[in-house]
């Protein structure tokens, strides 16, 4: 017996001499900037990597931002600094997915790039083949998953990134379509026009006819834009006026080719089974959920995947609430995480 426990004992002693093979140590997340060239303009973005085993290919997005000069971090500075981007990426970030997001013509490092003396030539379409060559530049980090990519865009952002979803290879995995432009540009600024003058007559400041008078003028002002007549703004308010005259002036090529997009046709061009999420947030006096009514039915004629539509309770259009005026609102922040749970590779 004693033999017997001394051989026990000798045998423990071996393996518990022997230690342990130590786990890989994670490499810590860092930010690094990314730059690609399209069309003549270096681009200048962030990539940021979360912390990850050493080798793992990871998940990955590409944040598109809204409408305007709008930076890579979701800023119009120095005005409107919100860093919607830039919460963003840190949000995907704690479930492990990588970003990159970028400044797009005319604005931060890039500027107006190849545009820079022909400003009036630059047209919706180059800001798409921007985009585009964005998306290829995240494909071809060595920690990114091409088989895992999605692309998550705000406001006009979100039209650009289902043109995208229907002509980007690889295919993305996801889409998020976050406050989308959902239906043409102008019939999208008549809208937001109309709905102004309406709370101007709610309040008191114009008269029914008055009222009438001007929305039947910003009506008058799209149909001359898309027939490339002179807009007459007799009838319209000084600050309507000087907004149309913009858009005949050097951005008259921008709105026209943004015009002539109906999203809900770029439906057809996804990948059956592709997982789309939608919002619309219910406090958004830009993106009401009825716009975005005839894009949701062509994505479910699509038959793409879920989340689908996820109507955002008390969330404006920078994705804020009442007691979240500065970050995201987690309705939001939750809504993207359906999509990134249901979407992609593991990480």
């Amino acid at each position: 017996m004693f033999l017997h426990f001394a051989a026990v004992l000798t045998a423990l002693t071996v393996l518990t001499a022997t230690p342990a093979e130590a786990a890989p140590a994670l490499v810590p997340a860092a930010d690094r900037e990314v730059v690609f060239t399209v069309e003549g303009t270096t681009t200048y973005g962030t990539l940021h990597i979360p912390a990850h085993r050493p080798g793992q290919r990871l998940r990955a997005a590409l944040l598109l931002p809204g409408s305007g000069p709008t930076d890579r971090d979701g800023n119009q500075p120095p005005a409107l600094t919100p860093n919607t981007l830039a919460h963003m990426s840190d949000a995907l970030g704690t479930d492990r997915v990588a970003t990159l997001r970028f400044d797009k013509y005319g604005t931060g490092r890039t500027g107006l790039g190849a545009y820079r003396d022909r400003p009036e030539e630059l047209d919706y379409p180059a800001y798409v083949r921007q985009a585009t060559a964005a998306y290829a530049s995240l494909r071809d980090q060595p920690e990114t998953d091409p088989r895992a990519l999605m692309v998550v865009g705000h406001s006009e952002g979100a039209m650009t990134g289902l043109l995208l979803g229907g002509t980007v290879h690889p295919r993305p995995a996801g889409l998020a379509l976050l406050q989308p432009q959902a239906i043409r540009m102008l019939d999208l600024v008549a809208l937001q026009l109309k709905d102004q003058t309406a709370e101007a007559a709610r309040q008191g400041h114009l008269t029914p006819e008055q009222q009438r008078t001007i929305d039947a003028a910003i009506d008058a002002a799209v149909t001359a834009l898309r027939a490339h007549r002179p807009v007459d703004t007799t009838d319209l308010p000084s600050g309507v006026a000087r907004l149309f005259e913009a858009f005949q002036g050097p951005n008259a090529r921008f709105v026209e080719s943004d015009d002539a997009i109906y999203p809900p046709d770029a439906v057809a061009a996804l990948r059956p089974g592709t997982e789309v999420l939608l919002t619309c947030g219910t406090n958004d006096a830009q993106v009401s959920c009825a716009t975005t009514d005839a894009l949701t039915a062509a994505l479910r004629r699509a038959h793409v995947a879920g989340p689908g539509r996820v109507p955002l309770p008390g969330v404006d259009h920078l994705l804020h609430d009442a007691d979240h005026p500065d970050t995201l609102a987690p309705a939001a922040l939750d809504a993207l995480r359906r999509l990134v749970l249901r979407g992609g590779a593991p990480a």
